[in-house]
């Protein structure tokens, strides 16, 4: 069984339903991809059944790690923009127009040997000027 579970457009807030199964390992969402996690588009197979996180299995493919959105953009059955705006204080801009057509990333939880593994953030490299 699955049921529509709402995430927003770090950016923007436009709010987006995506169709999941029951069992959930969301780790977060953010505008950019953690560095090592593999994404697939939404009509991509992501997760697997509650009979497989149960038995320990990961994902339908060893490669999905997140879902990767374009704000607004339409997708496959079970993906719906709901034309709403999300009024959380962590949205970057506001009052940028909804939906922005930008990427965004869901993030799974990883294990690797029985442990989370924990994002590494992105290196950002400053140019100094002479």
């Amino acid at each position: 069984m699955s049921y529509p579970v709402s995430y927003y457009c770090p950016h923007c807030g436009a709010v987006v339903e995506l169709e999941r199964d029951g069992y959930l390992a969301d780790k977060s969402v953010t505008p950019y991809p953690l560095v090592g996690w593999e994404y697939v588009d939404p009509a991509e197979a992501f997760e697997n059944t509650v009979e497989e996180a149960s038995a320990g299995s990961r994902t339908l493919s060893d490669d999905a790690d997140g879902v990767h959105f374009v704000c607004g953009e339409s997708g496959p059955d079970g993906l719906r923009w709901t034309g709403e705006v999300s009024e959380a204080n962590d949205v970057d801009e506001p009052a940028l127009s909804s939906p922005c057509g930008r990427e965004f990333y869901l993030s799974f939880v990883r294990f690797e040997d029985g442990r989370e593994v924990e994002p590494v953030p992105e290196s950002e490299y400053v140019d100094i000027g002479p």
